[in-house]
């Protein structure tokens, strides 16, 4: 497969968040018209086929451009996304309709937006749809279930990855600039690796889970999906709860001066990483290093010892959620949702208690981790998307990662595109102390303007 640059910005949905707003706010553009740009694409031939959208919000969205067109008029600027079409994952709420998380299991009309929604909608923002998830964020792509699961615009032979698909389906398509998901083990980083956008978990509790259907509150975290770096610390800050420092505040501070651990040994020792994905984090690390960062190898707490405390907490909390759901509603759920859910049933309190002092403990020893070093580099998955037909059935694939430990401890992490292999994308992971997802934008903005691969768009979704 080959590899398309991008063509010249076009208007509306090919402009960035910043271009976009800076249009909007000079009156070379209107909220409606670029509402009309991003519908357009999303009904395309082309858009439809990556069945990223479970509900077109057509109405109310056209109503909420209207409003922040006037709003302009008014001389009233209410924020980053002022004016900008998004969507958020079929997992929060939005007042009137079913929170479906993916489900056919039937749920009842919202009675109020979720705090992400809300907050969407204070800012002036345009909620144009809800998109496609894995069935209560667990494990997929299951074709048990009624909806076709979400494509890979870069190769829809492949998965788009989970559970955040559509989220990551809509950005990689050029449907959305910018969509909120969520990441309770990886479910914003690993679909933007593997869909060739940015994905930006935040620290846990900036974002308000609030109106979230949750997984396992202890690791669940909302968070953008977005086209740049740029992007994704805007759509953060929309969403942000009060007294967080902003995220876009270090764009374009660059690389310069910092230091950066590189966790290779978390590739390099593990049979399942791809050759192509250790080098490209090599290249990684060498770009930077060209930067003027300082790079240098850490050994964080062995990848084993998250993957158990984190595995055990998931699954104890996510049957805890879902126990009187299955007892009323199991036979609506799709086979994989409810194998992985119902192995929850063979924890006890005990194994739970025991992976909550496990996880303390790790994420003191990750903090320790960041004794001078500003981030620390990871793969975020370590290899490229595995191929649909590998989940015919609803059968469950494990696709090697290394993001559940930044679930487990709370720590932001950022995925941003770093490389390809076999014409699929592959995702470069940066972690940060928390609260510190300006660092991590500086370091993943610098990247991005020392190379070029932000700028590759999927074979066929290059213009408009």
């Amino acid at each position: 497969m080959s590899l398309v640059p991008a063509p010249d910005l076009a208007p509306g949905p090919d402009l960035s968040i910043a271009e976009a707003g800076a249009a909007l706010r000079a009156g070379r553009l209107t909220a409606a018209g670029l509402l009309d740009a991003h519908l357009a694409r999303i009904r395309s031939e082309q858009g439809a086929a990556l069945h990223a959208v479970e509900v077109l919000l057509e109405e109310t969205a056209r109503a909420e451009a209207a409003a922040a067109d006037a709003a302009f008029a008014e001389g009233r600027d209410l924020g980053p996304l002022h004016g900008i079409p998004v969507g958020v994952k079929a997992l929060f709420d939005v007042a009137g309709l079913p929170t479906t998380g993916g489900s056919r299991v039937p749920a009842p009309p919202a009675a109020a937006d979720s705090a992400v929604v809300a907050r969407l909608r204070a800012g002036g923002a345009v909620v144009a749809a809800t998109l496609a998830t894995y069935e209560f964020a667990t494990v997929g792509p299951d074709d048990t279930l009624a909806a076709p699961p979400a494509r890979n615009p870069w190769n829809p032979a492949h998965v788009t990855g989970g559970s955040s698909s559509g989220s990551a389906a809509a950005v990689a398509g050029g449907l959305l600039r910018a969509t909120i998901g969520t990441d309770t083990g990886g479910s914003i980083r690993s679909p933007a690796a593997f869909s060739g956008v940015v994905g930006l978990k935040p620290s846990h509790g900036r974002v308000s889970a609030a109106g979230l259907l949750p997984l396992s509150p202890s690791l669940d975290h909302a968070g953008p999906l977005a086209a740049t770096v740029g992007d994704a610390a805007l759509a953060l800050d929309a969403v942000s709860e009060p007294g967080w420092r902003p995220a876009a505040g270090a764009l374009g501070q660059g690389a310069e001066g910092l230091t950066i651990g590189y966790a290779r040994a978390w590739l390099a020792d593990d049979p399942m990483t791809d050759r192509s994905v250790l080098k490209a984090l090599d290249d990684a690390a060498s770009v930077l290093s060209l930067a003027g960062a300082r790079i240098r190898e850490v050994v964080p707490p062995e990848i084993e010892r998250f993957k158990d405390a984190g595995a055990t907490i998931l699954a104890a909390e996510a049957m805890e959620g879902h126990r009187a759901r299955i007892m009323a509603h199991g036979a609506a759920y799709g086979r994989a949702a409810l194998k992985s859910l119902l192995g929850g049933l063979l924890l006890t309190a005990e194994d739970l208690a025991l992976a909550r002092r496990a996880a303390a403990l790790l994420t003191a020893e990750m903090d320790e981790t960041f004794a001078g070093i500003d981030a620390l580099l990871t793969a975020t998955t370590l290899a490229p998307a595995p191929k649909v037909s590998a989940f015919a059935g609803g059968r469950a694939v494990w696709t090697p990662m290394r993001t559940l430990p930044f679930n487990v401890t709370g720590h932001p992490a950022l995925s941003l595109p770093c490389g390809f292999a076999g014409g699929l994308p592959i995702g470069a992971q940066l972690v940060a102390r928390k609260g510190a997802e300006d660092m991590l934008c500086r370091i993943g903005h610098a990247f991005e303007m020392a190379t070029d691969v932000a700028l590759q768009r999927p074979p066929g979704f290059a213009t408009a």
